[in-house]
């Protein structure tokens, strides 16, 4: 018996069988640009049903949208035009007969990394995803924890400078602020160029005052990274920690733990472990 993790991505949508703590199976199709919402939901279906039935406990899944988690709808998917209101849940629970459990990417990315990743065995958790966007997952006491209305977690959208930190903390940063990519501007500074070196020191800088506002909100154990721009760590990690060591109490730093992500297929991984904090799954 095992759980089903569907990942619905920007490109594609991705579903993976979870048993005994591992991922043995992962089925994917891209995702309809059509107009007709219904479209988008019978290939969830057809990639479920490639699955046994009988065999299959629950089914979690990750959307990049906002979520009403109680009810499992789903507002204004990113790359899916159509689903502007979407009752998932009810949904695939008339459809299937099983639970289910949605969430929006980033509260998967922190619960993920709590059950398969570095912070089994931390408490205080959180997942900051550092991509297009700057988003997080938030884990206290053990407990996902995502809000009322699915907003805990949006430090990206804390004013910061002239902007937001997401502007300032995420690929955003390296498009408007130098007109090009982070993955560009990663190959420059491995080759050891000085401007490419400097824009992620400033990156960097840039981050460690996000995380200090986490610190002072939510005070975690351990801040897990993900997304595209965490593959650069190594680039920015020192400006990072220059900020950080600002902090007003050093306790709280000399504790922290700062992570990179080392997961492959998280966010399917994430979607299924939403089961197992929703039923109290214990290893």
């Amino acid at each position: 018996m095992g759980i089903l993790g569907i990942d619905l991505g920007g490109t594609n949508i991705r579903v993976g069988l979870v048993e005994n703590n591992s991922l043995i199976r992962v089925e994917s199709f891209p995702v309809s640009k059509s107009d007709n919402k219904s479209e988008v939901l019978h290939d969830i279906y057809n990639l479920i049903d490639l699955y046994s039935h009988e065999e299959i406990l629950g089914i979690g899944v990750g959307v990049p949208s906002v979520v009403d988690v109680e009810k499992g709808i789903v507002y204004d998917v990113q790359n899916i035009p159509s689903w502007k209101e979407v009752h998932l849940k009810d949904l695939l629970s008339k459809r299937y007969n099983i639970p289910i459990y949605i969430n929006n990417d980033a509260n998967c990315f922190a619960i993920g990394e709590k059950y398969f990743g570095h912070a089994k065995n931390y408490n205080n958790i959180v997942g900051l995803i550092i991509g297009t966007g700057l988003g997080a997952g938030i884990i206290i006491n053990g407990k996902l924890y995502a809000g009322k209305n699915c907003g805990a977690g949006e430090f990206g959208m804390i004013p910061f400078k002239n902007y937001n930190y997401e502007y300032y903390c995420s690929g955003q940063f390296f498009q408007n602020e130098y007109k090009t990519t982070g993955e560009e501007l990663f190959i420059k500074a491995e080759k050891g160029e000085r401007e490419a070196l400097d824009v992620f020191s400033k990156f960097g800088s840039n981050l460690g005052e996000v995380i200090k506002t986490i610190l002072y909100s939510i005070d975690p154990e351990i801040i897990i990274l993900g997304g595209s721009v965490s593959k650069s760590y190594k680039l920015y990690r020192d400006e990072m920690f220059k900020s950080i060591n600002t902090f007003s109490y050093s306790k709280s730093i000399i504790n922290l733990k700062i992570e990179v992500s080392a997961i492959e297929n998280v966010a399917i991984l994430g979607a299924a472990a939403l089961y197992y904090d929703n039923n109290k799954f214990i290893e």
